[in-house]
C-alpha cells in the first residue's frame, strides 16, 4: 500500500511537473505567436495618433468643387492631354529645376487637335479641416514644400467662393478671430518681434509668405485656436489641439485664381508647421504619415512613426533648407541590378517622378532593354519618353519591376512604374518618369499604394504597403472609397491657377494592382486576448 501510494504520488508529481512544463511551453508559444503577429502584421500604434482624410485633386468631390474655378476644366483624366497638363504643371511648380526646355512653351493635346497655354490646376491633395469654437470647416491644400498653415480670415483680398460649371455657387467659410471663443491673437512678443519686426502699437504678430509662383503670397496675422481632428482607431474620437496658424487677410496671385482657394496646410520641417507645433505641445510625436490610395482617397496621421517592419532610410540633413531629401544607392530594373547613388526629394505635391542624368538615362535605358513590346513613336501629346504599344487583351503583369535600394539597404518597390494611356488605334504604356533639369523628385505616382512616414524626430523616411482603409474613420467628404473611380496623378501647388484643355478621349481602364494584407491594431488586441484560451484548452 505504501509503495503504491508512493508510486501514485510520484506519478502525480510527474503529472504536475509535466503539466507545468506543457503550460509553460504553451504560454511561451502564445507569447511568441502574439509577438510575431503584432510585429509582422500591426502598424505599431502604441501611441495615439490622429488626423484626417485626404483627397486627391481629381477625386470626385474635390473635382466637383474646384473643377470650375478656372477658365476651363481639366482634360479628362487618363487622356494624353491630362498627363501632358500635369507634367506641365509640375514644371511650373518647380521652375527651371525640372524644365529641360522653355517651360513657357504651349502644350499640344489630343494628337494636335488643339493647343492651350496652361494656367493653374491647384494643389495635389486636399483635406477638410475644422477650426475654432464653434468649428468652421476649410478645404485646405496640403503642401510638404512649405511650412505655415493659413486660412482666409477677415478678408481684404481672398476667394470667398466658387462658381461651378453648372452655375451653382459654393460659399467658402471665412475665419474671424472675433467669432471664435477659443481664439487668441498672437501678440507682438519678443520672438515675434525678432522674426517679423512687428509693431508694439498694434500688438499683433504679422506674417507674409511669398511662394515661387510670380506674385503669389499670403499676408496676415498669426492667431491661436483649436484644430479638431479624429483619432486613428476603430472607435474614433474627436481631439482638439491648440495651434498657431495664419489669419490670411490678403492673398495674391494664383491664390485668387483657384490655387488653394480655401487655405494652405504646410507640412514642411520648419518649427511653424503643424507637426512641429503638435510635438512642441506634447500632443504627438514629431512625425506624420500620408497614405496614398489607388482611388484618390487617403489619410494623413500625426504622431504615427510607422511600424517596426517598415522600410526606412535617413533624410539628408540640410540645416539652411531642410527638406525630405533621401539617398538612393542602387536601382533594380527587371533582372538588372545597377549601383547608382543619387539624392532625391520625396514630394507628395508633385504628380510624377522626375530624374536627371545619370539616373534618368540608366533607369530608362535599362527599362527599355527589358521590355518586350515595340517602342511607341515619339508623341508630343504624351510627356513620357519611353512608351510602348500594347494590345487591348494583354495585361501589364509582364512589365519590368522597378526597385530603388535606399541608403541603409531597404528596398522601395515601385508598385506603379507605368501609366496606361489611350492613343489613336489602341493603348500605350509609359514609364512614368520624366527627365528633369537639375533635381531628382520622387513624385506621388511612385508613392501610391504606400503609407509614407515622415519621421522628423529620428530624421528618417519610412514606407509600408497599405490600402489606406485599415482605419475605420468616416470620410469628411461624401465619398465611398469602394465606389470611387480610380484616378491618375495630378499636380496642384501654390503656383497653379486654372486649367485648360478638352476631354475628347475616353477614360483609361487602369492596371490592376494587389494590396498587401496586414492586421489592424484592434485585430492584434483580439488575437492577444483569444490566444491564452486556445493555449489553455
Amino acid at each position: 500500500m505504501a509503495s503504491a501510494a508512493a508510486a501514485a504520488a510520484r506519478g502525480r508529481g510527474r503529472l504536475c511537473c509535466s503539466s507545468f512544463f506543457v503550460l509553460a511551453d504553451l504560454a511561451f508559444c502564445y507569447c511568441l505567436i502574439a509577438a510575431c503577429l503584432c510585429v509582422c502584421g500591426c502598424d505599431g500604434a502604441a501611441a495615439a495618433t490622429f488626423g484626417f482624410d485626404i483627397h486627391h485633386r481629381s477625386s470626385d468631390p474635390v473635382r466637383a468643387m474646384l473643377g470650375g474655378a478656372g477658365e476651363d476644366e481639366l482634360p479628362e483624366r487618363g487622356s494624353p492631354g491630362y498627363y501632358a497638363a500635369m507634367a506641365h504643371r509640375d514644371r511650373l511648380v518647380h521652375g527651371r529645376r525640372l524644365a529641360a526646355a522653355d517651360d513657357r512653351a504651349p502644350i499640344t493635346f489630343d494628337a494636335g487637335n488643339a493647343t492651350y497655354r496652361l494656367k493653374a490646376f491647384g494643389f495635389l491633395h486636399y483635406a477638410n479641416v475644422s477650426i475654432g469654437t464653434p468649428s468652421l470647416s476649410f478645404l485646405v491644400a496640403l503642401d510638404t514644400g512649405s511650412d505655415l498653415f493659413w486660412i482666409p480670415c477677415d478678408c481684404i483680398s481672398c476667394v470667398r467662393g466658387l462658381r461651378l460649371p453648372d452655375g451653382q455657387e459654393i460659399d467658402f467659410n471665412i475665419y474671424s478671430p472675433d467669432a471664435s471663443s477659443s481664439s487668441t491673437v498672437v501678440p507682438c512678443s519678443g520672438s515675434c518681434r525678432k522674426q517679423f519686426k512687428c509693431s508694439a502699437t498694434y500688438n499683433q504678430c504679422p506674417y507674409q509668405v511669398v511662394y515661387v509662383s510670380n506674385g503669389t503670397s499670403s499676408t496676415g496675422i498669426l492667431v491661436e485656436d483649436v484644430l479638431h481632428m479624429t483619432t486613428d482607431s476603430n472607435q474614433s474620437k474627436v481631439v482638439t489641439a491648440q495651434i498657431t496658424f495664419g489669419c490670411g487677410r490678403i492673398q495674391t496671385g494664383s491664390f485668387l485664381e483657384g490655387g488653394a482657394p480655401n487655405g494652405l496646410f504646410g507640412l514642411g520641417m520648419n518649427n511653424v508647421s503643424v507637426p512641429s507645433l503638435l510635438a512642441k505641445d506634447g500632443l504627438a510625436a514629431n512625425s506624420f504619415s500620408m497614405c496614398f490610395g489607388h482611388d484618390g482617397i487617403g489619410r494623413i496621421s500625426f504622431g504615427g512613426k510607422g511600424s517596426s517592419n517598415q522600410g526606412e532610410t535617413p533624410f539628408i540633413v540640410n540645416q539652411s533648407h531642410p527638406s525630405y531629401n533621401i539617398t538612393v544607392t542602387q536601382v533594380i530594373v527587371g533582372e538588372e541590378i545597377r549601383d547608382l547613388e543619387f539624392s532625391a526629394i520625396f514630394d507628395s505635391g508633385t504628380s510624377f517622378t522626375y530624374l536627371n542624368d545619370p539616373a534618368y538615362t540608366l533607369i530608362s535605358k535599362t527599362f527599355d532593354s527589358s521590355v518586350q513590346e515595340k517602342r511607341h513613336l515619339s508623341d508630343s501629346t504624351i510627356p513620357f519618353e519611353y512608351c510602348y504599344n500594347i494590345s487591348t487583351n494583354r495585361s501589364l503583369s509582364h512589365v519590368p519591376v522597378l526597385n530603388l535600394t535606399m541608403k541603409g539597404g531597404d528596398s522601395f518597390h515601385v508598385t506603379e512604374p507605368v501609366e496606361l494611356i489611350p492613343v489613336l488605334g489602341g493603348y500605350v504604356y509609359c514609364l512614368a518618369v520624366v527627365k528633369s533639369g537639375n533635381v531628382n523628385i520622387i513624385g506621388q505616382n511612385f508613392m501610391t499604394g504606400y503609407r509614407v512616414v515622415f519621421d522628423r524626430e529620428r530624421m528618417v523616411l519610412g514606407w509600408k504597403p497599405s490600402n489606406c482603409y485599415e482605419v475605420n474613420d468616416a470620410s469628411m467628404l461624401p465619398v465611398d472609397p469602394k465606389n470611387t473611380t480610380p484616378i491618375a496623378p495630378v499636380a496642384f501647388n501654390p503656383e497653379a491657377t486654372s486649367s485648360s484643355g478638352n476631354g475628347n478621349n475616353s477614360a483609361v481602364p487602369p492596371p490592376v494592382f494587389s494590396y498587401s494584407w496586414h492586421l489592424h491594431p484592434s485585430t492584434c488586441v483580439l488575437i492577444t486576448l483569444v490566444f491564452p484560451f486556445l493555449a489553455i484548452f
